[in-house]
């Protein structure tokens, strides 16, 4: 089951043509925005929602429904 509530490295790495170290660089920035704003958040993986927010503006990216 893919898990929809949060983006992994595959998905950043996929979304962006970037290498698995740059991906998980995204991840981190993102999550300590998060952390920052109060939220909990797991290492290694970002809220969907906040991924979408912040790189396509709250839509899923082309082929990715």
């Amino acid at each position: 089951m893919i898990n929809k509530r949060f983006v992994t490295s595959e998905e950043v790495q996929e979304d962006f043509g970037v290498s698995r170290t740059k991906a998980y660089e995204l991840i981190k920035q993102l999550n300590e925005e998060l952390e920052q704003a109060g939220y909990l958040v797991i290492r290694g993986r970002v809220s969907r929602k906040y991924y979408l927010e912040r790189t396509y503006g709250d839509d899923e990216p082309e082929g990715r429904q």
